[in-house]
């Protein structure tokens, strides 16, 4: 029997049927959603989403808390995210920088 991580595992699909039931739903969602874009009805889903959303965020966050797999490797985990997040922000600060001094430099002088 194979020992996985236990952050891997928690992502990995029971079976590759789940993930065409996810995708199916998510196409058939958004084409049901670009089909009913005019109807009156429809106009304030977004605010419905927005809290189902929260809805769903603070259940991951149950569930998340509730695994002791994840609690115990929380400073791994932690320390991860917080490269990462440094590093994607440093890289897309230098970017936009590098962005900056070019369209600065081909408008001669005004950006």
């Amino acid at each position: 029997m194979r020992k996985d991580k236990p952050f891997i595992r928690i992502f990995a699909a029971k079976n590759k049927i789940e993930m065409f039931i996810v995708i199916g739903l998510m196409l058939t969602g958004g084409l049901l959603g670009y089909a009913l874009r005019q109807k009156a009805r429809f106009k304030k889903i977004h605010q419905t989403i927005t809290v189902l959303i929260w809805l769903l965020l603070f259940i991951l966050g149950v569930e998340v808390g509730g695994n002791k797999e994840i609690i115990n490797g929380l400073h791994t985990i932690g320390l991860e995210a917080i490269v990462l997040t440094l590093g994607g922000t440093l890289g897309s600060v230098i970017a936009a920088w590098a962005l900056w001094k070019v369209l600065y430099r081909k408008k001669g002088g005004c950006a």
